[in-house]
């Protein structure tokens, strides 16, 4: 249920409404500052630059990755090893999935959040797995700056989830999943290649066909003060390999070479990044990358984000071939899917990466 509407005072000496969602908060006119609760502070020598050609994340050529040439393809599997090994990050254009698809999502995700907070209470839960979540920040339990943005989260696979509100949810949201995943599939086998292993290796190890797909919109509403608020804060993502898209908007940074860089997505592209279980498997030589979400001032942000994972009870570990190829020991104990989410979602992640909960301990 959603927290019941009081007030509290600001650091300012303002009153302002303890709110259910961002939303909310940020609809109010008389809203100029940011409250106490919601204030972060950013690490001035940390500042992005989008415009630095050095710091532009790589593009991959979907259309030539899935091409009957094996010239095209090996060209492209080489940009991919590139990507994931120097950026963990890379954007994949010429995919197939109509950006009317695409602009579909965003609006369906648009309606969702505009419904009136009444609509939407039968949604929040604080359960992990619920197939269907809605909330505002991240865990207001556990977390001491709140954050600037509310969520849906419904599990798509592997059994289809969806809200029967708004209109036309269901509809797009099955379309877009289905086209996401058939894309998220395609870019896991040239992964899988890219390490010198058979194309459905990885699917085959994690167990690919009951895998775990998460659509999770953002909705980042514009702040009257976006260098003390902070959309999402710096975070890797729990899965394999997770594919977004958004609005207009921009406001997703990466960590690059211990830069912040804004990300400038091509228009319809999928931005692409590996997740933590991903450099497991790899034992490092993928690594899940550091990213977050800034806010602006202009207009409301919403991005969804898809994460691909493994079947929630397969644990992942190093893979052996290229433990063996590498002349490495496995950094890394195996954890269930499932117990690694859990694990995230604890205040144990709060003191440190949850990678580094499964590192193996050397005497």
């Amino acid at each position: 249920m959603a927290p019941t509407v009081t007030s509290m005072e600001a650091s300012n000496g303002h009153e302002v409404p303890k709110v259910a969602s961002i939303k909310t908060l940020a609809d109010s006119a008389s809203l100029t500052f940011v409250p106490s609760e919601y204030t972060y502070i950013k690490n001035p020598n940390e500042q992005g630059d989008a415009n630095d050609p050095e710091h532009s994340i790589p593009i991959i050529d979907f259309a030539l990755l899935t091409s009957g040439s094996p010239d095209q393809r090996a060209k492209v599997i080489q940009e991919l090893r590139r990507a994931c090994e120097e950026w963990g990050f890379f954007q994949v254009t010429n995919h197939g999935v109509p950006e009317s698809l695409m602009q579909s999502m965003i609006d369906a995700c648009h309606r969702f959040f505009d419904m009136p907070e009444e609509e939407k209470k039968e949604f929040q839960t604080r359960n992990l797995l619920d197939p269907i979540k809605c909330g505002t920040s991240f865990n207001a339990d556990i977390e001491k700056v709140h954050l600037w943005r509310d969520f849906l989260k419904v599990i798509a696979h592997p059994e289809f989830n969806s809200l029967y509100k708004p209109a036309g949810y269901s509809e797009v949201s099955l379309e877009f999943s289905k086209r996401t995943r058939d894309v998220a599939t395609e870019i896991l086998k040239g992964i899988s290649e890219s390490l010198g292993l058979e194309a459905d290796y990885i699917a085959k190890a994690m167990n690919w066909d009951r895998g775990l797909q998460i659509l999770a919109a953002n909705y980042y509403p514009a702040c009257p003060q976006p260098d003390k608020a902070i959309g999402l804060p710096p975070h890797t993502d729990h899965g394999l390999v997770t594919l977004l898209i958004q609005n207009e908007m921009g406001g997703l940074e990466v960590k690059h070479k211990d830069q912040w860089v804004l990300v400038n997505a091509a228009l319809g592209a999928f931005i692409v990044n590996i997740g933590d279980q991903m450099q497991i498997l790899t034992n490092d030589k993928y690594k899940s990358i550091w990213h977050r979400a800034v806010v602006n001032n202009k207009a409301t942000r919403i991005s969804i984000a898809v994460p691909h994972g493994p079947s929630l009870d397969t644990p992942a570990l190093p893979i052996p071939e290229l433990l063996e190829r590498e002349g490495q020991a496995p950094k890394y104990i195996g954890m269930t899917y499932e117990k690694f989410m859990e694990l995230q979602a604890s205040p144990a992640a709060l003191t440190k990466p949850c990678l580094h909960h499964l590192r193996v301990k050397h005497n």
